[in-house]
């Protein structure tokens, strides 16, 4: 809206005072945002408050394209019709090659016992966190594409989520008990309390993740309350994982959620870039936070081929 001269009071008003949320930018509803005194007049806005110049794409996809529910996805659409048209351009995706085994003392063992509905699953142990606000740069990307920055370890898994369309979920690794984690189908009776402070009672038809005594997670859904991460965490286990996509639709449609990782599991993620996506966002942690990171521990019992279609144009 355009801001006009008026009166308020009695007296003559040529300009408004805003807040942080009616600016976008942030949740501060107090109604004044009040800057540094060290702001200089004149300066402008996107310099001080260190904001990108950037263009954002705001697409509509169809339910079947999964493969486009990240950024990786859509530039590689763009790329192949622009080559096709004569282009030639080739993908950059990020790099895991700064990765790094620090640490071998602090390790999650992991038993998939549902290897139909979980084929792939992978964890590292990151330690030595330290969580705290993340970096203006990951704060902006996440903002400009209508997310809310939390800290810098959920940050991460959710810029890897629209970098990559594949979901990852952290753990406080202090809140896994027993040091073990079991994949497997609820117990009859069983529930948790999870992330919305919502107390659900489990289906024996809904893939859990869960340690010695309790589920931690709905897996690919949404995970628990009693294992989530928080500005006290100082190590953490990071999963990656490629989960049966009808099961997941089904355990979302039975609890009524929808999240940025059910939308996606239950579409189709590609098993394929499980790995890479899961060891960016542990190389990630480890470089924003200074912890070290053990092995990953991958446990795949399917391979996935690459299927050609042909088709006329």
């Amino acid at each position: 809206f355009k801001i006009k001269k008026g009166k308020i009071r009695g007296e003559e008003s040529v300009g408004m005072i805003c807040g942080e949320d009616e600016l976008g930018l942030g949740e501060d509803t107090d109604g004044i945002m009040v800057l540094d005194t060290k702001a200089k007049v004149g300066m402008p806005a996107s310099e001080y408050f260190k904001l990108e110049s950037d263009i954002v794409f705001d697409i509509g996809l169809t339910p079947n394209r999964s493969d486009a529910m990240g950024h990786i996805g859509v530039a590689r659409d763009l790329m192949t019709v622009l080559n096709h048209k004569g282009g030639k351009l080739q993908m950059c995706r990020p790099s895991v090659e700064s990765f790094k085994v620090e640490n071998t003392n602090k390790t999650i063992t992991v038993e998939v016992k549902d290897t139909e509905l979980c084929p792939r699953y992978s964890g590292v142990s990151i330690s030595g966190i330290k969580v705290d606000d993340s970096p203006d740069w990951l704060q902006n990307k996440l903002k400009v594409i209508g997310l809310t920055p939390i800290n810098n370890v959920v940050d991460i898994t959710n810029y890897v989520l629209h970098t990559f369309g594949h979901p990852l979920h952290a753990f406080d690794a202090s809140k896994i008990n027993g040091g073990s984690l079991v994949i497997r189908q609820a117990a009859q009776g069983e529930s948790i309390t999870t992330l919305d402070d919502v107390k659900r009672t489990l289906d024996t038809a809904d893939l859990i993740i869960a340690d010695q005594h309790n589920p931690l997670c709905i897996a690919g859904v949404l995970g628990g309350s009693n294992s989530g991460v928080g500005y006290e965490t100082t190590d953490v286990y990071l999963e990656g994982a490629y989960f049966d996509a009808i099961s997941v639709r089904k355990t979302a449609k039975r609890h009524g959620v929808n999240t940025d990782a059910s939308y996606r599991y239950e579409r189709g993620v590609d098993p394929n870039t499980t790995y890479q996506a899961h060891v960016y966002a542990a190389q990630l942690i480890c470089e924003l936070t200074g912890a070290t990171a053990s092995p990953v521990d991958h446990k795949g019992t399917k391979d996935f081929p690459r299927v050609e279609i042909n088709f006329s144009f």
